[in-house]
């Protein structure tokens, strides 16, 4: 797949670089990552460095694909990403949470899912959250995705 760059009216989603680690590693310590991905909070910014050179890695492996959500201003406010289920491949996504109730998440979402379904060669991808994140639910029914318990 060919580098990603993808324009929004706010936002741009582009490839991962190791000088994020203190962005990723700053977004990585809210309340919501804490209680809905325990497993992408970093305790360190040499933590966050290190996922970092393994996310990097893994746009020539086939994923995960992790994408950072940046303002048109540069701030790192989140991600987009793609990470393969076996055959089948699941979205994710996170704003932090000094950034959340402004749309970014769908805005994102929205711009990311034509782009990665294309360059997988993929006509579905499943959105998947716990039922008790209700920001999340509603993304995905914003973006078009059918929600089921």
């Amino acid at each position: 797949m060919d580098k990603l760059n993808i324009e929004t009216k706010r936002l741009i989603i582009t490839e991962l670089e190791a000088g994020m680690a203190q962005s990723v590693y700053e977004n990585s310590q809210d309340d919501d990552m804490r209680r809905f991905v325990p497993d992408e909070v970093f305790s360190s910014v040499e933590e966050a460095r290190g996922a970092l050179e393994h996310l990097i890695s893994c746009y020539e492996k086939g994923g995960p694909l992790v994408y950072p959500v940046q303002t048109k201003r540069g701030e790192n406010i989140g991600y987009v990403q793609a990470v393969p289920l076996g055959k089948e491949w699941e979205i994710g996504y996170h704003i932090a949470k000094a950034h959340t109730g402004n749309g970014y998440a769908t805005e994102a979402v929205k711009a990311f899912l034509p782009v990665i379904m294309s360059g997988l060669g993929i006509d579905k991808i499943y959105g998947i959250c716990l039922a008790e994140n209700g920001a999340s639910r509603t993304v995905l029914k914003k973006c078009g995705f059918a929600l089921w318990f």
